[in-house]
């Protein structure tokens, strides 16, 4: 049989076995003090608002530029400028007469007259 003695030498080193073992991972805080260098804190400003850009609308009609002519110098004035064609739209036809740039005139174009501006 075995001995008193032998039998507490047994538990004894399975005491130690046990004690031995590594413990068992823990899913909690056990409340823990963190000695050590922690980073600076950091300053972080407050938003700042910036209001959105100022959109004006075109207004919704137009007022064309005014035609400035060069001012003529005295006693240079002489006859305006003569045009050699009327175009109206599609068409482009001669001037049978003299007339002056920008005179409105005609061209026949699929048997009706075509209204233009002399150029």
């Amino acid at each position: 049989m075995i001995g008193i003695r032998t039998l507490r030498r047994c538990a004894l080193l399975l005491a130690v076995a046990v004690l031995a073992l590594p413990p068992s991972a823990h899913a909690y805080w056990r409340g823990g003090v963190f000695v050590g260098v922690a980073p600076p804190p950091v300053y972080v400003p407050p938003p700042v608002y910036v209001a959105p850009p100022v959109y004006v609308a075109p207004p919704a009609y137009y007022y064309p530029p005014p035609v400035v002519y060069a001012p003529s110098s005295p006693g240079t004035a002489g006859p305006p400028p003569a045009a050699s064609a009327c175009y109206a739209g599609p068409w482009v036809c001669p001037l049978p007469q003299v007339t002056p740039i920008g005179n409105a005139c005609t061209c026949s174009g699929n048997g009706e007259q075509a209204w233009g501006r002399a150029r």
